[in-house]
């Protein structure tokens, strides 16, 4: 006979939502990928990262169509009508372009689909992830006369939402495993602890601000993503966008005498590119006199944001 968690009446001495869900859960015996599996097929879909990050307390749901899949959820884990509704503190403050700290998982399981990272990124300090606001981000991708790439920059433009934030976390991610690319922080940025995963294809860094920021205070990171030899075949570049960003310009620079048949931009609907909702929306690509090709959003996340393109 399964067991299953007794609830008070909000207000009187309720245990807290996230402590509720992982105790019903853990009765349910459903894993999270089979919950998550249920409510995409009832229309509510929630990400398996989102409700280990619901149940952990790290965040908690807050945006309506959230809070409309809690409801769902709450029949999927057959709870009576807002027992875990009914649990929800107030939500939480955040300015205009604050990222909504309710809705997106963490850095470790948004960068992995084969296995948790959360033990292997703990040699990261991530603490300043959610207290830097995305305001704008420029990537660049160099791609050889050879089709390979040969390296990517990045420039960003964050506000600090706290005291304290002194780096951010770069991370980078190779289409299949290979010799892993090296960072290249510019002034007064510097380097701080790297993680490779090679097995993922997945490297990860500490880019040090020259000093701790204040709260409101913004500033710019510049780094270059080097490949060693020999350097990837790739047909497309992709940036995960896990917390929203105002605006993302992501440019793809071909060498000349060497450009492709075609080019197209994609955004998945979500960050999980099983999920049903995170079938890209494309859009054909016009590559400029200088080789160029960029497609641009405004206002998105957590989502995908790529170019891809097709050889002659």
């Amino acid at each position: 006979m399964t067991s299953r968690p007794e609830y008070a009446t909000p207000g009187t001495g309720a245990m807290p939502f996230h402590e509720a869900l992982r105790a019903a859960i853990a009765a349910s015996g459903l894993s999270l990928d089979r919950i998550q599996d249920r409510l995409l097929r009832r229309g509510t879909p929630v990400a398996s990262a989102t409700l280990s990050s619901w149940q952990s307390g790290r965040y908690q749901p807050e945006r309506q169509r959230s809070l409309a899949a809690l409801t769902v959820l709450e029949d999927v884990l057959r709870l009576p009508p807002g027992a875990l509704t009914g649990l929800l503190g107030p939500p939480r403050p955040r300015g205009r372009w604050l990222p909504p700290v309710g809705d997106h998982p963490d850095l470790a399981r948004v960068w992995s689909d084969h296995q948790d990272l959360t033990a292997v990124l703990a040699a990261l300090d991530t603490r300043w992830d959610d207290s830097l606001t995305r305001l704008s981000c420029h990537n660049r991708v160099d791609v050889d006369a050879d089709r390979s790439v040969r390296s990517m920059t990045s420039r960003r433009l964050l506000r600090a939402e706290a005291d304290g934030a002194d780096r951010w976390i770069a991370l980078y991610r190779l289409d299949a495993p290979g010799p892993l690319p090296l960072f290249r922080p510019a002034a007064p940025a510097r380097l701080g602890t790297v993680v490779e995963l090679p097995a993922e294809g997945l490297v990860a860094a500490e880019l040090l601000f020259d000093r701790p920021l204040v709260r409101g205070e913004t500033v710019i990171v510049d780094y270059t993503v080097e490949h060693r030899d020999p350097r990837p075949y790739s047909l497309r570049a992709e940036t995960t966008i896990h917390v929203p960003m105002r605006e993302h310009l992501l440019e793809v620079r071909f060498a000349k005498g060497s450009l492709p048949r075609a080019c197209y931009s994609f955004r998945t609907n979500g960050l999980d590119s099983h999920a049903g909702t995170a079938r890209p929306r494309e859009q054909r690509l016009r590559v400029d006199a200088s080789g160029s090709v960029h497609t641009v959003a405004l206002g998105v996340g957590p989502c995908r944001v790529g170019i891809r393109w097709v050889w002659a």
